[in-house]
């Protein structure tokens, strides 16, 4: 059976829900991860460059151009590479563990060099040891002193009890927060999905609380703001009519500054959220189960991440409002510099009607004096007409002939004038 043709991107969409799978991962072993911003001005490609690199230099395979992720085994350890929309991210993976998981790191099989050329800025850094469980109760404050400097453990039960995942979210003197993953039979898919989980909440809560430093310097701008609005309408309320355009001006200023604060901070506060919801959503993948004495990794983001997302929420919502006011006190005064304006065109209308009548009135007095003006001369005409027939000795009076013309010439003017008066006004209309 032949199908149709299938959609172009059939495949592609397809093989999404497919792409970047946790690592499989078998007990013991060692896993450190590095998240990585790019400089503001730096191409994206600057990391995939260095995973090509890298590649090279241990003769393992290397990435398609234009890659977002990439796996595979470099020899001495595991690679994963993955990149996403603000950062990209390294996954390093060693088998095998010393008595002390943390003495030595996956990071270290690594090259020196060119760890420190990698391109960004480090925003979120992890070792990760996953050890066979042996069932043996542990001492957490023995497990403290031994790998978390002393630190206040949280942690759980995970994957319905078949793992205990153990951390401080704190960064230690190298530079990486650690965590310590105890196996009980989970299988190496699930202990890849559960590692996966650990890094991405420890990841995406760093990156979630880039907002928060925004909104804690956003918040004495907004009030201002608010303070300069309420000072124009509280104006607005006995303002005249000569004060309406500089409270306008004001106003326009004021919205200026609120929508470009706005388009600055609206991904910022979107992505803060997004980061916040995947956060919340790996925790719950982890199925956690309490251990006495430790709080579990979904209090610690409760009690301690909520609250700033929570303020960045508000910000962001505070932002919007204040906006939505500005707009409300402008379209108000608007209206009122509409009406002032439609008030001063109509008195400007009814001073021209005004003028217009005046006009009127003057152009049928001027219509009269040239009515007597062209009949006095034209009048003048034919009484020289008329004395020179007289010379001629034709039997006319010349003064007769000019008395008799006066009212034919005045009625001929006044005609003439008329009828030119109603042509022009038939062409106005």
């Amino acid at each position: 059976m032949s199908l149709p043709a299938s959609h172009p991107l059939r495949a592609e969409l397809n093989d999404e829900v497919h792409a970047r799978p946790p690592e499989a991962l078998v007990p013991p072993c060692r896993i450190s991860h590095l998240a990585l911003l790019p400089d503001d001005d730096a191409p994206r490609d600057e990391s995939l460059a260095a995973l090509v690199a890298l590649a090279k230099r241990f003769g393992g395979p290397e990435p398609a151009p234009g890659a977002t992720h990439y796996s595979a085994d470099l020899g001495p350890f595991r690679l994963k590479w993955e990149r996403h929309t603000e950062f990209s991210r390294f996954m390093v993976i060693v088998p095998g563990l010393e008595a002390d998981p943390f003495a030595s790191t996956a990071m270290e099989a690594l090259p020196g060099d060119w760890v420190a050329a990698l391109p960004g800025r480090v925003i979120a850094a992890q070792h990760v040891a996953l050890l066979p469980d042996d069932g043996a109760p542990f001492d957490i404050a023995a497990l403290s002193a031994r790998h978390f400097a002393g630190n206040h453990l949280l942690g759980a039960e995970v994957s319905a009890g078949r793992a205990t995942a153990i951390t401080d979210f704190r960064i230690q003197p190298d530079g990486f927060s650690r965590f310590l993953l105890l196996d009980r039979g989970t299988g190496a898919r699930q202990a890849g999905r559960i590692v996966q989980r650990l890094i991405e909440i420890d990841t995406y809560r760093v990156m979630a609380l880039l907002a928060f430093p925004l909104a804690r310097r956003l918040s004495p701008e907004l009030a201002a703001q608010e303070r300069e609005l309420a000072a124009v309408t509280d104006a607005l309320i006995g303002c005249g009519d000569d004060d309406e355009p500089v409270l306008l001006d004001r106003l326009t200023r004021l919205a200026a500054e609120i929508e470009s604060g706005e388009a600055r901070n609206r991904y910022r506060f979107s992505a803060g959220a997004a980061y916040y919801e995947i956060v919340q959503r790996r925790i719950e993948d982890l199925r956690e189960g309490r251990i006495e004495g430790l709080q579990t990794v979904r209090e610690f983001t409760e009690r301690r991440l909520a609250p700033a997302m929570n303020t960045c929420l508000a910000m962001a919502q505070r932002q919007v409002l204040l906006s939505q006011r500005v707009a409300r006190a402008t379209q108000l005064l608007s209206t009122r510099v509409d009406l002032t304006r439609e008030r001063q065109n109509q008195a400007l209308l009814a001073s021209m009607d005004r003028r217009a009548r005046l006009q009127l009135r003057l152009q049928q007095t001027v219509e009269g004096l040239s009515v007597a003006a062209i009949t006095y001369y034209v009048v003048g005409l034919i009484g020289y007409a008329a004395k020179a027939l007289s010379d001629a000795r034709v039997p006319v009076r010349d003064e007769v002939v000019t008395g008799l013309a006066v009212p034919v010439v005045a009625l001929a003017v006044y005609a003439a004038t008329r009828r030119v008066r109603r042509r022009m006004e038939r062409e106005e209309t």
